[in-house]
């Protein structure tokens, strides 16, 4: 607004939190929260990420699973990791009902992370074509890659990315989820619940890309 200025706070401890940790050390909060948040934890090298993959895809039962229709997965050399399954499909937007018909019977979604909250264990997911919300939301559970260089300390970093990136291309996303290792709920009788409105397992491979 015309004539309104931001104002500058005295004291601004937000920026304060892990200034300084380097990549590696930010990874090692992030592991520590996940625990916290009931959420599993395998790191690996570049070149190891297929197998890496593979395996927890096997461990979480392989198919039906349903992925982004990403570059990274090409890029990161998983493509085919996901093409090798008896069933697996990458979302398109096409047909909105029969992919999501799919990805309520899935087992297994697959996403990368675009920003990741060390501090919460946050992966953060900017909608786009052929990145449907229902890969994160639907299926048993969600495995999400994360490219070590997507970790940042937390929410206050993310909110300037984000605002960095409206700057930079005049729009932002219209759907940027956060989302903190499987669903839980505890709004009854203060009981943990997993699963009420999402995966019941969350799955983080952290790729050591920086």
């Amino acid at each position: 607004m015309k004539g309104v200025e931001r104002p500058v706070w005295k004291q601004q401890p937000q920026h304060d939190v892990f200034a300084g940790a380097s990549p590696a050390e930010l990874q090692e909060i992030l592991i520590r929260q996940c625990d916290a948040i009931h959420t599993s934890v395998d790191t690996t090298e570049m070149a190891d990420l297929p197998d890496v993959l593979a395996a927890a895809l096997e461990r979480f039962g392989s198919s039906p699973a349903v992925y982004w229709s990403d570059d990274r997965f090409a890029d990161f050399g998983v493509d085919q990791v996901m093409d090798s399954l008896d069933e697996s499909k990458a979302w398109t937007d096409e047909n909105r009902e029969e992919m999501t018909r799919f990805a309520e019977r899935a087992k297994i979604g697959v996403t990368f992370s675009d920003i990741t909250l060390a501090e919460s264990g946050t992966v953060v997911l900017f909608s786009a074509p052929g990145k449907g919300r229902a890969v994160s939301l639907l299926p048993e559970v969600h495995i999400a890659l994360i490219p070590r260089s997507t970790i940042v300390p937390r929410m206050t970093q993310a909110a300037a990315e984000i605002h960095r990136r409206r700057k930079e291309n005049g729009t932002v996303p219209s759907c940027v989820n956060f989302i903190s290792g499987p669903s839980n709920s505890a709004d009854i009788e203060m009981r943990l619940i997993v699963g009420v409105h999402g995966p019941i397992s969350a799955h983080y491979i952290i790729i050591e890309d920086a």
